[in-house]
């Protein structure tokens, strides 16, 4: 019974801090629609690095916390922050600038304009 009522509070924490996370990250996109580059650091342009430094550790430290609940649940990695994780870095010239793919983003997530 204890060990039951220890996961049962182990997936409320990960509930919550899954919710925490997708809305910080709603927020950082949001932010990037709006016009500030960085959040995907698709531009080697320092200053904008800085400034999404911080929303990004933020987001690694609670999917790191998230994905450590879900190993001891025996669930899967955190898909939400591998999915952003991956669409961050270097791309291409031609591709979509960070405004519009984090309106995009925004979309898939069911954020309304």
């Amino acid at each position: 019974m204890a060990k039951a009522d220890r996961l049962e509070r182990l997936d409320v924490r990960r509930e919550e801090l899954e919710q925490a996370y997708r809305e910080a990250l709603i927020a950082a996109l949001q932010t990037t629609a709006s016009g500030k580059w960085g959040l995907f650091d698709h531009q080697k342009d320092k200053a904008a690095r800085a400034k999404a430094a911080p929303i990004v550790a933020d987001l690694c430290d609670t999917a790191d916390e998230i994905d450590n609940l879900r190993a001891t649940l025996g669930l899967e990695p955190f898909a939400l922050h591998q999915d952003f994780m991956a669409a961050r870095g270097p791309v291409s010239s031609d591709a979509v600038g960070e405004p519009k793919q984090a309106r995009a983003w925004l979309d898939r997530l069911g954020v309304p304009a």
